[in-house]
């Protein structure tokens, strides 16, 4: 998938309106470094392009669980990974430029 698709998947997911803002305003504080590995839960620092896949795959199980209505979901978890999908998405142009 290229940054355009990730792009688009991003701006075509329909959330409540409180979860995306949440995200928005949590990614003045995201840092890639101290976050990614803990939202992602893995001991290594994966390529934005990879963050983002796994991110997205991780998010449409949240949705699920959140649509279910499980007591499993976690509204706080579901906001990390929004925030590290949109920061991780918006690295995705610089990457390729690095490639």
């Amino acid at each position: 998938m290229t940054m355009t698709n990730y792009s688009k998947a991003l701006t075509n997911l329909h959330r409540p309106r409180l979860l995306v803002r949440a995200a928005r305003f949590g990614l003045a504080d995201y840092v890639r470094e101290r976050d990614l590995k803990r939202i992602m839960r893995t001991s290594s620092m994966p390529s934005p392009r990879t963050a983002v896949a796994r991110l997205m795959a991780t998010e449409a199980d949240l949705e699920e669980t959140r649509l279910a209505g499980e007591a499993s979901y976690s509204a706080s978890r579901h906001v990390d990974v929004m925030i590290a999908l949109m920061a991780e998405v918006s690295l995705l142009p610089a990457a390729a430029d690095k490639a």
